[in-house]
């Protein structure tokens, strides 16, 4: 089986938006959807543009920013968890596949010179 984290991470954006529909907006927490929305449908964005970047800095630059993005999200989504506990279990579970794409982007980040 191929590994395309380009769809890994477009999935993961379209799972932070399918899950997000799903809560009721109020003060609390709207705000803290729009952020988690951004940061976490960004991430492959960033990667897409660094598939496309013009150098080897530029690169680095786009992969240090989706693991910045993906970073950012375990933080939404730990925020979302407290305001809206009846999801605690699915921002864990986003959490975590979150952790897991920061660690890969820190990986390439590391390994590229």
């Amino acid at each position: 089986m191929d590994y395309d984290l380009e769809e890994r991470a477009a999935l993961f954006g379209e799972n932070i938006i399918k899950f997000c529909k799903k809560i009721l907006l109020n003060n609390i927490n709207k705000p803290l959807i729009n952020q988690v929305v951004r940061s976490g449908t960004s991430i492959g964005a960033n990667y897409m543009e660094a598939n496309q970047a013009s150098s080897k800095k530029d690169f680095k630059n786009k992969i240090k920013i989706s693991q910045k993005e993906s970073n950012e999200t375990k933080h939404w989504l730990r925020m979302i968890a407290v305001a809206v506990p009846e999801v605690k279990d699915k921002c864990r579970e986003l959490w975590q596949e979150a952790h897991e794409l920061t660690l890969i982007f820190a990986t390439i980040s590391k390994n590229c010179k």
